[in-house]
């Protein structure tokens, strides 16, 4: 098999090998990496592989073929996917069930991707004498998840920029609590205005010349693949015990976790209906009803994580699927508003005594709508949980009447100092922090 190479959405021309596409994050133009070609995954080929370490080498190996890291990815995968994500029945006949992707160190979803991210990038790193410079825009999970895996990796340091008081309280300890080669900025703006920032350091000269940049947020390749492997494990099961696919129901912001649930079905894992779960940050169900992409400022609300409006990786589903009648018969969505959010916890609680977050609860909203459609395939249906409920406390509590139990993982991280910056939205403000800074990463 020949190397993988990654093209550039904007220039095709513009092609890196997967090692070097998760160093550089955004291609030179300034677009994202998406394979030049799709291998196809017989299922007989995963045949045997049920955990998540096993089958996500399996799932990436086309990908790496040819690569550095190839050598290592057993390695890789063993160290980034070390905790489940069990896909656990709503009701008995197993037609709704709800994939938990909370286990991980920072009880998001986030962690399977950065941690394969930090996994790649400390061993492309050996025998470089200056260090890499990350830089991640959260909306709340992201950030945490890139700072506890990059958190004491030798030759990498970590800039971590969210929006100012758009956050959990639980969120923004998480952001702020590392130290070290990790340095938070509260940005006086919207994630928007943080992804803006991000994006506008990539193609800086000073920024350029002084440090080597690179990226963890769902835009790097290196997120977003290993993304997927949880979808196709998911799928995997459901396939194997009633040979019928999965359609899965994807809180949505940025986009990464359904752009991975889409290049999965890409793949030739069993997935059938993609229904993306928008909050009132209806970018995306607007785009896909009047076909016309309008961006907008993003407008805060209880499922903060997903406050997007300008998704970064439209540009990836739009590289799959560059016709409107494409892209709308292979994901549908829907927007959810804050009371519909509320209710929608309550209603998990009483019905499945299930405690969801605000983001999951999106997510089991937008299948009610969708169980209620005439449009809706039987079949078996899987409602994706992101984060645990505790990251919001403030919110869930009072809905549901009771205390929602803080994982061990969350426990340690309150135990810790906090420290961080407040900064202007503007790029001269995020020079200045970046570049006055490195003496004190060093030190």
């Amino acid at each position: 098999m020949t190397a993988m190479r990654f093209a550039s959405t904007r220039d095709p021309a513009l092609t890196a090998g997967f090692g070097a596409a998760l160093v550089q994050g955004l291609a030179p133009d300034g677009g994202l990496y998406v394979p030049l070609r799709w291998p196809q995954l017989p299922l007989e080929s995963l045949a045997g592989e049920s955990e998540l370490p096993g089958l996500a080498a399996r799932l990436l190996a086309p990908f790496v073929e040819g690569d550095p890291l190839a050598a290592a990815l057993r390695s890789i995968t063993s160290d980034a996917f070390n905790f489940p994500a069990p896909l656990v029945p709503l009701v008995p006949d197993g037609r709704l069930s709800v994939l938990e992707l909370f286990h991980g160190p920072t009880a998001a979803f986030k962690d399977f991707g950065a941690r394969l991210l930090a996994a790649c990038l400390v061993r492309l790193r050996t025998h470089k004498s200056h260090p890499l410079t990350i830089l991640v825009a959260t909306s709340g999970d992201t950030g945490g998840a890139v700072a506890a895996a990059f958190h004491e990796r030798p030759g990498i340091e970590v800039a971590v920029l969210f929006p100012k008081g758009l956050v959990s309280p639980t969120q923004e300890r998480q952001l702020t609590c590392w130290g070290g080669n990790v340095k938070s900025f509260a940005v006086r703006g919207t994630f928007d205005d943080c992804q803006r920032l991000v994006k506008q350091a990539f193609v800086d000269p000073q920024l350029r010349e002084r440090s080597e940049l690179s990226s963890a947020n769902s835009i790097n390749l290196g997120r977003l693949l290993p993304q997927a492997v949880y979808y196709a494990a998911a799928s995997l099961a459901i396939w194997r015990e009633h040979a019928q696919p999965a359609s899965f129901v994807v809180p949505s912001g940025n986009l990464g976790n359904a752009v991975a649930c889409v290049w999965a079905r890409r793949l030739g894992l069993p997935i059938g209906e993609i229904v993306l779960a928008h909050n009132a940050n209806r970018t995306v169900p607007d785009y896909l009803e009047s076909g016309a992409w309008r961006p907008r400022p993003s407008v805060p609300t209880l499922a903060s994580a997903m406050d997007v409006g300008d998704p970064s990786n439209m540009e990836r589903l739009r590289a799959l699927y560059p016709e409107l009648p494409q892209m709308r018969a292979a994901v549908s969505a829907y927007a959810v508003e804050d009371p519909e959010i509320q209710a929608r916890i309550r209603v998990g609680f009483e019905q499945f005594g299930q405690i969801w977050c605000p983001h999951t609860a999106t997510a089991a909203e937008a299948y009610e709508r969708l169980s209620a459609s005439p449009r809706k395939r039987p079949g078996r249906w899987v409602v994706v949980a992101t984060a645990h409920p505790a990251k919001f406390r403030e919110i869930v509590e009072p809905l549901i009447g009771r205390k929602v139990p803080l994982p061990q993982t969350l426990g340690k991280l309150f135990a810790r100092p906090t420290q961080c910056t407040e900064i202007a939205a503007d790029l001269t403000a995020l020079r200045a922090a970046l570049l006055g800074r490195q003496s004190s990463w060093k030190s």
